[in-house]
């Protein structure tokens, strides 16, 4: 187990292969979740992932929070602290949040970002009806309400999940309880920090930023998030395999998308 100390907290984070460095961030999303991917890529890279803080095996001071500005500065710290950058990073829903503002503050530790997903509700023209909802299914959670609360946000996404496995997936008392500590920590300490972030588009448009979609994500609430930033920093958006999830699903093509998009990167950057 590697664990890197910062102020606030401890990361856990893993690194795999040897050559140029690829970051593949979650939040929630744990390493686990990124482990297929990361195992494909290491072939010809080196590749880290981590537990983003307050997760799994990432700890957090009591009283600790999870901004994206933190998690940006935790990937800054772990990429200086590896020694192997400057990074292309792919961060993915909350993640991708993160990776944008790695993007944002620490431009010197990155070459490419890929934001696959990033849910910033804020640049939607329903943006408060959009936290509204948010805020409710965030206290129906913590309240106690927890497969009502993941309906609504699988509503809220405009991800079509059945009620029954809902229920199955999320209601009972047999559940990890790693997996319920973590999914707790990111209702009441991340999503509404995530959510709720601006990013300096400014900023953003001096960096190589690619802002990834799901080929499946058509309407969904991420989709519109992504084609919102990708307007606003004036790209196209690319399109992955899979949907939000793609690189779980399908990590093969996925892999071979990254590649492509890597690649594509390299020849252009100076």
């Amino acid at each position: 187990m590697s664990i890197y100390e910062v102020s606030d907290a401890k990361l856990y984070y893993e690194v795999r292969g040897s050559g140029p460095l690829v970051v593949l961030a979650g939040a929630p999303m744990d390493a686990d979740a990124f482990a297929p991917l990361a195992d494909l890529l290491a072939t010809d890279r080196t590749v880290l992932t981590l537990d983003p803080r307050g997760v799994k095996r990432s700890t957090l001071a009591p009283g600790g929070t999870s901004r994206p500005e933190q998690r940006a500065d935790d990937l800054a710290r772990l990429i200086r602290y590896v020694d192997a950058g400057p990074a292309d990073v792919l961060g993915s829903s909350g993640g991708a949040v993160s990776a944008l503002a790695l993007a944002q503050y620490h431009p010197d530790v990155v070459r490419t970002v890929i934001a696959h997903e990033p849910p910033l509700d804020r640049l939607l023209p329903d943006a408060d009806e959009l936290l509204a909802r948010s805020e409710k299914l965030m206290a129906d959670y913590l309240a106690g309400d927890v497969v009502g609360a993941w309906k609504q946000f699988f509503r809220l996404a405009n991800i079509f999940l059945p009620d029954e496995v809902a229920e199955a997936m999320f209601g009972g008392d047999d559940r990890d309880p790693e997996q319920v500590a973590a999914e707790r920590f990111w209702f009441a300490h991340e999503m509404r920090e995530t959510i709720t972030w601006l990013p300096d588009l400014d900023r953003l448009r001096k960096a190589d930023v690619v802002v990834g979609v799901g080929a499946d994500s058509a309407g969904q609430l991420c989709d519109r998030t992504s084609t919102a930033l990708a307007g606003l920093l004036g790209v196209e958006p690319a399109r992955f395999p899979g949907g939000h999830t793609g690189f779980v699903d399908a990590p093969e093509p996925f892999a071979a998308a990254l590649r492509a998009e890597l690649g594509a990167r390299g020849e252009t950057r100076p």
